[in-house]
């Protein structure tokens, strides 16, 4: 079965960085596009960043260039770097992933998205 695993979440301080993997697995991940959300209790699920399949990445217009997102298709692993971080970035964080048209995870049901890994960024 097909299943995303987000990890490297925790605490950091303002101003720190941190390196979040998601780990898929599966056959297909070099032909898939990745993207990553986060989520703060009360508040609607926020896109962060999206990469494609030739490697291509977009992200958020908010991020101001602190995030970057890239993947390791030897390693079934696609990656968001965050620098500079801010107490706003506290979140729960998660991973999805795309072959052909077909997002993984469902946006008609986040519950089952699980509990993501959560960034907790204090001062």
């Amino acid at each position: 079965q097909v299943r995303l695993v987000e990890s490297g979440g925790g605490l950091v301080q303002t101003g720190g960085s941190l390196r979040l993997p998601c780990e898929a697995s599966g056959r297909r991940f070099s032909l898939s596009d990745l993207a990553w959300y986060r989520q703060v209790p009360g508040q609607a699920r926020e896109f962060v960043a999206y990469i494609d399949s030739a490697g291509r990445p977009r992200y958020a217009d908010s991020l101001k260039g602190r995030f970057s997102i890239s993947r390791d298709n030897g390693r079934n692993t696609v990656y968001l770097q965050m620098y500079s971080l801010k107490p706003e970035d506290t979140a729960a964080y998660f991973c999805n992933l795309k072959y052909g048209s077909a997002w993984l995870r469902s946006e008609a049901d986040f519950a089952s998205w699980g509990q993501g890994t959560q960034v907790t960024v204090f001062s």
